[in-house]
């Protein structure tokens, strides 16, 4: 494609030796620039954004009274509802190349009150003339889907009429069950959200198969620490992820305190002091590594004891931590009919660089706040207690369920949350420290300093974990067993 001058006018020469009208000073189409007659022959016939403005929000609502009123007669006047008034709630508008809006679906939490991850999609429409091969409804709903999942959604619902539940089946929708909407016949149906159960099986599905041929001490399968025979010793050992270690070694250094300190808690033992290992490619890096692991050691109180460090490889490390308790909590103590309690520290924010994935409470912390709730589980002596870990808030409990031989279910309205995070993400993420613990239901609360207790849910018969909602509600959040390492 070339650009030629013809009597001051500019023309498009395209590949084929084909020239296109005259263009004039506005903006040029980017295809047209880089391509020929075939390729724009080839592009969408629409595109979907979120409506911005005014026109593209009244654009959508015009659409939706001349179909859902004058054309189907299920209102009269118009079709709006609180939800259009809720100032949560978005829409998506599919344009064509004038920039005419053809099409619209709108979504959004469906409780007034705080957003607990549950929304719905509705008031699908497209005009008549753009009906048809284009498959402009389809794109809709997929844009949809895709962008509740963005905003941490945990459940999507829809209700859509009856003639159109093939078309949401095919798109990957499933049918709850029939209801009625302005007198017509409606399905309700909801769109599977995956994101904990892949969580699940990327970080823990595999663990029993691997770990056959070290089987763990009687009565503390799974469990954050084990009970070093002959004493009252627990030992804790985790390694950092190694890109972790590369990209961001000072952090790296903390958390590998953090996440060894918080599994000697979940046994209710007193740290003694920690043995670390760490590889760097130079003594730069090692440097870094270490600043943050002593920075961490002194914020929580619990010495280096010592360890090894190795320069000229790969980023790594790992530390060990040993604690001291003559009466260890299990993770796997809990029965059906206990109490599940959350308790987690919701101050600090998202960690620059991994927002969404790690919060960061702990860098805020005095030592004597750390000290408190680390002390939590020891203080209160639950049945069963788990520190939250790469599994996140679901599959965490699901590993407490599957090492007590039961299922689990959570209620999701009354998981402690910060404001700062989504429900998908926080049920998903590594926080600084939460706490799962298993009681009977009058069992005292951890007494964990500033952190934030509250009883969410309850271990049940069966296995896996249920999200229940509060309109009785429950969807699967874990199938089946967490690590496949069986109950302790």
């Amino acid at each position: 494609m070339q650009r030629a001058e013809d009597g001051g006018r500019v023309m498009t020469v395209y590949l084929d030796g084909s020239t296109a009208p005259p263009t004039t000073d506005g903006p040029a189409d980017i295809l047209a620039l880089l391509g020929d007659r075939s390729t724009l022959a080839r592009r969408p016939a629409f595109h979907i954004e979120q409506a911005a403005g005014k026109a593209e929000p009244a654009a959508y609502r015009r659409l939706r009274r001349d179909a859902f009123v004058h054309e189907q007669g299920l209102f009269t006047g118009h079709d709006l509802d609180e939800r259009d008034a809720d100032p949560r709630t978005l829409v998506l508008v599919a344009k064509d190349h004038t920039g005419t809006v053809v099409g619209g679906v709108r979504l959004g939490p469906v409780n007034d009150g705080p957003d607990i991850g549950w929304w719905a999609g509705g008031r699908l429409v497209v005009a008549p003339g753009a009906r048809g091969p284009h498959g402009i409804g389809a794109a809709l709903v997929r844009a949809a889907c895709a962008r509740a999942e963005t905003e941490g959604v945990l459940r999507f619902d829809a209700t859509v009429q009856a003639r159109n539940e093939v078309l949401f089946g095919r798109l990957g929708w499933r049918p709850v069950r029939g209801t009625t909407v302005a007198g017509a016949p409606h399905v309700l149906m909801r769109w599977p959200i995956g994101r904990i159960a892949a969580q699940v099986a990327t970080t823990k599905a595999a663990l029993g198969p691997l770990l056959t041929a070290l089987p763990a001490p009687a009565g503390y399968a799974g469990d954050d620490g084990a009970p070093v025979p002959g004493t009252d010793v627990i030992a804790a050992c985790d390694a950092i992820v190694p890109s972790m270690v590369e990209r961001d070694p000072e952090w790296a250094g903390w958390c590998s305190v953090l996440v060894n300190v918080n599994d000697l808690s979940a046994m209710g033992a007193s740290p003694l002091g920690l043995l670390d290992a760490v590889g760097a490619r130079d003594a730069a890096h090692a440097a870094r590594i270490l600043a943050g692991l002593a920075r961490a050691s002194q914020a929580y109180g619990v010495p280096v004891l010592g360890g090894h460090t190795q320069l000229g490889v790969p980023a790594a490390l790992s530390v060990t931590a040993l604690g001291r308790t003559d009466r260890p909590v299990p993770g796997g103590g809990g029965r059906p009919g206990h109490a599940v309690r959350l308790t987690a520290d919701l101050g600090g924010s998202w960690r620059a660089g991994y927002r969404g994935r790690q919060w960061d409470s702990s860098t805020r912390r005095r030592t004597d706040e750390l000290r408190a709730m680390t002390g939590a589980v020891a203080a209160a002596r639950p049945a069963a207690a788990k520190d939250v870990s790469m599994a996140g808030i679901a599959g965490t409990l699901g590993m407490l369920a599957e090492a007590s031989g039961c299922g689990a279910v959570l209620d999701v309205a009354a998981v402690p949350r910060p404001d700062a995070a989504s429900a998908g993400d926080w049920f998903t993420c590594f926080p600084g420290f939460a706490m799962l613990t298993a009681d009977a239901r009058d069992a005292p609360p951890l007494p964990a300093g500033p952190a934030t207790g509250a009883v969410c849910g309850e271990l049940t018969d069966g296995q896996g974990v249920g999200l229940r909602w509060p309109d009785g509600e429950i969807t699967e959040a874990v199938t089946s067993t967490v690590t496949g390492m069986g109950s302790a």
